[in-house]
C-alpha cells in the first residue's frame, strides 16, 4: 500500500507541472539603451594619448605597490563597518531571492492525527489519519511569480556591485588618507625649517636693531614670518594627527606607526596610473553604473508582475491521505482517499488599482532608465576630468619643481649679500617668504599628481573584486 501514494500523486503532479512550464511572461524585453556618452575619450592638449584597447581588471595591489599602503588596505578589508553593511545587505539580498523563488514551487505537506468522539449510542471512537499533498500550488500562467524572482535576482546582482563599489571607495579613500599624511608630514618639516631660519633672523634683526644697524621695522617682518611658519606648524601638526586618526577609521584598527608614509616621493614612485584605453565602453564596468543597469532590469521585471496581477490567479491544491477508525486500519484495503481541487480568483471591480499598478511600474521603469543614464554620464564626465587632469600634470610638477629650485637659489644668494650688507633685510625676508611658497605649493602639486592617479582608479572602477577579497 505504500506504494500506491506515488501513482496516485502522479495525475496530480503532471497537469500541474505541465502548466507550470506553460507559464508566459508579461514584462517587456529587455533591451539596453545605447550609452547617452561619446564612444571615445575627449583629446586635445590637456589629454593624454591612451593606446590601450580595454580596461583591464587590476587588483589595487597593482596600482598601490608599497607594502605598507598594501597592509592597511588589507586591514581595512576585514575590518572596515561600511564594508561589512556592504557584506551584509548583499546576503540579505541573496537570501530574499530563495525566499522568492520558493514561491514558485508547489509546498508539499505531510500529516498526521487521531480524534477520539464518544457517543449515547456506543463508546468511545477514535478515528486515526494520515495525509501529504500539495496546498494551494498557484499556476504561473502569466509569469507574475517568475517576474517577482527575477526582479529579486536583479536587485540581488545590484547588491553585488554596490558592495564593489563601496570596496572600491574604501581602498581609495584609504590611499588617499595615506598620501595626506606624506603631504602634511613634509609642511610640517618646511614649517619647521623656515621657523628654525625665521628665528635666525629675528635674533639677528635684533641684534642690529640694537647696535643702530638696523631698523624696528625690519625686526617687525621678521617677527611675522616666525609668526606665520608658527601658526602653520602647529596647523601640521594637527593635520597630521587627523590623517592619521582618518586612516585609523578606515582602517577600522590602530595603525601601526610604521606603516604610515613620511614623504610624498616614496607615495608618488609607489602608486601607478591605470590605463583608462580608447572606448568609454569601459563604463560599463563600474560597479554604480552596473548596479543602475540591473536596477533597471528589476524595473523591467516588475512591469511584467504588475501586469501579470489584471489576470486570474490559478491554483491547485492535493491531497493523498488515509482514514480509518483503527491505527491498524490505516493499512488495511480501502483507507486511501484523494482529493484534487482547483481554484480561481479574480478580481471584478477594484477601483483601477490593479492598472494603476501598471502606470507605476512603468514609471518607476522609466526612473530607472533615467538613473542609469546619468550614472554613465556621470562616469563619463569623471575619467574624462581624471585624464585632463593627468594631461597636465606633468607640466605643472616641472613648472613648480623650476619656481622651488629658483626660490632656493634666490634665497640663498640674498641671504649672502644681506650679511654682506649688500642686501637689504626686506630684501632677505622676501626671499624666506617666496621659498617658503613655493616649497608648500610644490607639495601640494606632487600631492596632487598622486590624487589623480587614486582619482582614476576609483572612477575607471576597474578591480573587479569583490567585498571581503584580500
Amino acid at each position: 500500500m505504500r506504494r500506491a501514494v506515488p501513482f496516485v500523486l502522479a495525475p496530480v503532479l503532471a497537469p500541474v507541472l505541465a502548466l507550470a512550464l506553460a507559464g508566459c511572461s508579461l514584462a517587456p524585453k529587455y533591451v539596453r539603451e545605447a550609452r547617452p556618452v561619446p564612444d571615445s575619450w575627449p583629446v586635445g592638449d590637456a589629454y593624454l594619448a591612451r593606446t590601450e584597447a580595454a580596461l583591464p581588471v587590476v587588483s589595487y595591489r597593482e596600482v598601490f605597490t608599497d607594502a605598507r599602503l598594501q597592509a592597511l588596505v588589507g586591514q581595512a578589508l576585514a575590518n572596515n563597518s561600511d564594508l561589512r553593511v556592504a557584506a551584509a545587505n548583499l546576503a540579505a539580498a541573496r537570501a530574499r531571492v530563495d525566499v522568492q523563488r520558493g514561491a514558485q514551487l508547489p509546498q508539499v505537506g505531510v500529516g498526521a492525527g487521531a480524534t477520539r468522539r464518544s457517543t449515547e449510542a456506543g463508546g468511545p471512537v477514535t478515528a486515526w489519519t494520515a495525509s501529504g499533498g500539495i496546498s494551494a500550488f498557484e499556476l504561473d500562467l502569466f509569469g507574475r511569480l517568475a517576474n517577482a524572482t527575477r526582479a529579486e535576482q536583479e536587485t540581488a546582482l545590484a547588491s553585488e556591485a554596490s558592495a564593489r563599489t563601496v570596496r572600491l571607495g574604501l581602498v581609495a579613500d584609504l590611499a588617499n588618507a595615506w598620501a595626506d599624511h606624506a603631504a602634511d608630514a613634509e609642511l610640517l618639516r618646511i614649517a619647521q625649517q623656515t621657523a628654525v631660519a625665521a628665528r635666525r633672523s629675528v635674533a639677528l634683526n635684533r641684534a642690529l636693531l640694537r647696535g643702530g644697524v638696523a631698523a624696528r621695522s625690519d625686526v617687525g617682518q621678521a617677527e611675522q614670518v616666525l609668526a606665520t611658519a608658527e601658526a602653520d606648524l602647529a596647523a601640521q601638526t594637527t593635520a597630521l594627527a587627523q590623517d592619521r586618526n582618518l586612516v585609523e577609521l578606515l582602517v577600522g584598527a590602530p595603525v601601526d606607526p610604521a606603516l604610515l608614509p613620511g614623504d610624498l616621493a616614496s607615495v608618488g614612485a609607489s602608486v601607478r596610473s591605470v590605463p583608462a584605453g580608447t572606448s568609454s565602453d569601459v563604463l560599463l564596468r563600474r560597479p554604480d553604473v552596473i548596479a543602475a543597469e540591473y536596477r533597471l532590469r528589476a524595473a523591467n521585471a516588475d512591469v511584467g508582475v504588475a501586469r501579470a496581477e489584471l489576470f486570474p490567479r490559478l491554483s491547485l491544491t492535493a491531497l493523498v491521505g488515509l482514514a480509518a477508525n483503527s491505527f491498524e486500519g490505516l493499512f488495511k484495503p480501502g483507507a486511501l482517499t484523494s482529493t484534487l481541487g482547483g481554484n480561481a480568483g479574480y478580481a471584478l471591480f477594484s477601483g483601477g488599482s490593479a492598472r494603476a499598478n501598471v502606470r507605476v511600474s512603468q514609471a518607476q521603469r522609466e526612473t530607472a532608465l533615467a538613473t542609469w543614464e546619468k550614472a554613465v554620464q556621470t562616469a563619463f564626465r569623471e575619467v574624462a576630468d581624471a585624464l585632463a587632469r593627468q594631461g597636465t600634470m606633468a607640466d605643472e610638477l616641472a613648472a613648480v619643481e623650476r619656481r622651488t629650485a629658483a626660490a632656493a637659489d634666490t634665497a640663498l644668494l640674498v641671504e649672502a649679500r644681506y650679511r654682506g650688507g649688500v642686501a637689504s633685510s626686506l630684501e632677505s625676508l622676501d626671499a624666506q617668504r617666496s621659498l617658503y611658497t613655493a616649497q608648500r605649493a610644490e607639495v601640494a602639486s606632487r600631492l596632487a599628481s598622486v590624487r589623480s592617479r587614486i582619482t582614476l582608479y576609483r572612477v575607471l572602477g576597474g578591480d573587479q573584486l569583490a567585498p571581503g577579497t584580500p
